[in-house]
């Protein structure tokens, strides 16, 4: 697996990490938790990720309730693996009465001390979405003094708009505070917002892009071909409505035309579609996050392919 380079943060990261959203339950979902990868399977696909070659490891103190920085420091104290970059995120709702994303100073320094204790250490710190509430030099400032300490090395910013990303590097100019390195949002051939305008922007600005979500809930894969419904406890049908505008049967119509190119190129559509994201030159590491063993091999897949530019474009046109 190669390294590349996380936008000019000077960090050099492997072209996949591995998502660690599933482990204790299905993301931030609080009617999720308990539903997704227990701890010994959460083990399990930690050590199959970096036997794979995969050197970063991507969570959240909103995961599963902290079960998935639990078992992720878990992890890292049995494996010890020296060469493993951290990734987690501040701002969601996990402090009582919380009811919207607080990117406050004292917000952000509790729960970095908090992901800390589970997790051993934090690499890479990100912003979990906007807060509004929050003056942004006031959030940025938080950033930068836990890079000042030594207890982050760089941070980034998630679920942004162009329009906000735009802002949070025009306060940082000014004040003279850190910019955040890279952007992290949802990304696949069947979600493509951030094609027109966010990516050339990080792109234009030197930034990282780390796409989660990369085969759409599971939609851009063999699974739901021929009209097949929803397994219970799969991403789709407990997060549905996320997916509700890509599960549609022009959607689904869009994915069997996928399907059909993956043959020519005898792999599966799962592995053409991240080799798409592997290509895609403004991508610099999708964020992949198998629930079984056997899904590792989209992966190997990806890895194998090296798309042309043409064949890179005409995938994607099958989705325009």
């Amino acid at each position: 697996m190669r390294e590349v380079q996380l936008g000019r943060s000077g960090i050099a990261v492997s072209e996949f990490f591995f998502g660690a959203g599933g482990i204790g339950g299905m993301g931030s979902s609080v009617a999720a938790r308990g539903k997704g990868l227990s701890l010994a399977q959460g083990i399990e696909r930690l050590n199959e990720a970096y036997d794979l070659g995969i050197r970063v490891i991507d969570t959240a103190n909103t995961y599963g309730g902290g079960r998935s920085e639990e078992a992720v420091g878990r992890w890292l104290d049995e494996r010890l693996p020296e060469d493993v970059l951290v990734a987690t995120k501040v701002g969601g709702r996990v402090e009582p009465g919380q009811d919207r994303v607080d990117l406050s100073a004292a917000h952000i320094e509790r729960q970095l001390a908090a992901s800390i204790r589970r997790l051993g250490r934090v690499d890479l710190y990100l912003s979990n979405a906007p807060d509004p509430s929050t003056p942004l030099p006031e959030t940025l400032s938080a950033f930068a003094g836990a890079i000042e300490a030594g207890r982050i090395r760089s941070f980034g910013v998630s679920n942004v708009t162009p329009a906000q990303l735009e802002e949070v590097l025009s306060v940082a100019d000014r004040e003279r505070l850190p910019r955040p390195e890279w952007v992290q949002n949802s990304f696949s051939l069947l979600v493509r917002t951030d094609e027109r305008d966010l990516l050339p922007l990080a792109a234009a600005e030197g930034l990282g892009y780390t796409p989660y979500s990369p085969l759409a809930g599971g939609l851009l894969s063999d699974r739901y071909l021929g009209g097949a419904e929803p397994r219970p406890g799969s991403r789709i049908a407990e997060a549905g409505a996320i997916y509700a505008q890509v599960f549609t049967p022009g959607g689904l119509e869009r994915v069997e035309r996928l399907a059909a190119r993956a043959r020519d190129f005898d792999v599966s559509t799962a592995g053409l579609a991240l080799a798409w994201l592997r290509a895609h030159p403004l991508v610099t590491a999708p964020i992949v996050s198998p629930r079984w063993s056997h899904q590792w091999d989209a992966v190997h897949e990806a890895l194998a392919l090296d798309l042309t530019d043409g064949e890179a474009a005409a995938i994607a046109e099958l989705f325009d």
